[in-house]
């Protein structure tokens, strides 16, 4: 059986504070709402459409996405489509599609101040700890070019 693709990147903006929770096992597991805008003409009248995403973080990925981003903060998270379905309390059928974050990066300053340059160091051990853990906090100090030299 062939497999099929399941890949969705996102870029937005937090909603709320990630919320932080254990599963019963002591498994960490993060939530959180990103809004995503959009912008579009119709007969020449600039419109605006916000979508919102809902996405869970597990494991140490959690953690820190909980530890680091706050509400209005811009991240760019990758992952994979879930969709849940359970019967609520009343036996209603309910079902919920959310993103199940694999990857992510910092695009506000922790301060909550300027998008980070995409060739920041904090930005990419973030999103890599264990890489950052590995090569060293320098790795990026040695790095001769800067955004101004990329030719497009």
């Amino acid at each position: 059986m062939a497999g099929d693709l399941n890949r969705t990147i996102l870029i937005g903006r937090l909603t709320r504070d990630p919320e932080l929770r254990y599963t019963p096992s002591g498994a960490a597991v993060a939530s959180f709402t990103i809004a995503n805008n959009r912008s579009y003409t119709v007969s020449g009248e600039k419109k605006e459409q916000v979508s919102y995403f809902d996405c869970i973080a597990w494991s140490k990925l959690g953690e820190i996405i909980t530890e680091y981003c706050k509400k209005g903060q811009r991240i760019a998270v990758e992952g994979r489509m879930q969709q849940r379905r359970w019967d609520d309390q009343d036996g209603n059928k309910k079902s919920k599609i959310e993103l199940v974050v694999e990857n992510f990066q910092f695009l506000t300053a922790k301060g909550g101040g300027e998008d980070f340059n995409h060739d920041s160091a904090q930005s990419q051990s973030a999103s890599r700890p264990q890489q950052q853990a590995d090569t060293g906090s320098g790795q990026y100090d040695d790095n001769p070019f800067s955004d101004d030299d990329i030719p497009f």
